[in-house]
């Protein structure tokens, strides 16, 4: 598995997984304010991300470890695109429907290395040991 490939499949990971979250978003946004809708939205969409990025992406068995450190991958890109959607909608005046969508692309490294490093990383089960032929 080369990283090139892993590259081009968490950017097409990345494509799904955005247009998910932004159509939760359109969707939420005729209920809630756009905080919350954005914030709903997040949430729903990243269990999804986790089963493609495991299968996918990474080619690796999903497990509770995982799963259970899998938001700490979006823990930056949670915080950049909030901060992001927040500064284009309330300082600079930007179109609240389009404002996700530029705060994304920021976030988008950040959430490729820390998703490398823990869907990759060691296992922190103890390798299991050969067994000895029995004489």
């Amino acid at each position: 598995m080369t990283l090139r490939g892993q590259i081009v499949r968490f950017a097409s990971v990345g494509v799904v997984n955005t247009g998910t979250y932004y159509g939760l978003y359109l969707v939420l946004l005729r209920w809630l304010p756009y905080v919350a809708a954005h914030v709903a939205a997040f949430g729903l969409s990243m269990v999804g991300s986790f089963f493609l990025t495991s299968y996918f992406t990474y080619r690796t068995r999903p497990t509770w470890r995982k799963f259970l450190l899998f938001p700490l991958t979006n823990a930056a890109n949670f915080a950049v695109t909030t901060g992001g959607v927040w500064l284009l909608v309330d300082v600079l005046g930007q179109n609240r429907a389009y404002a996700p969508l530029i705060a994304a692309g920021a976030a988008i490294p950040v959430t490729f290395v820390v998703s490398r490093t823990i869907m990759l990383g060691p296992d922190r089960r103890p390798p299991e040991r050969a067994r000895e032929p029995v004489a």
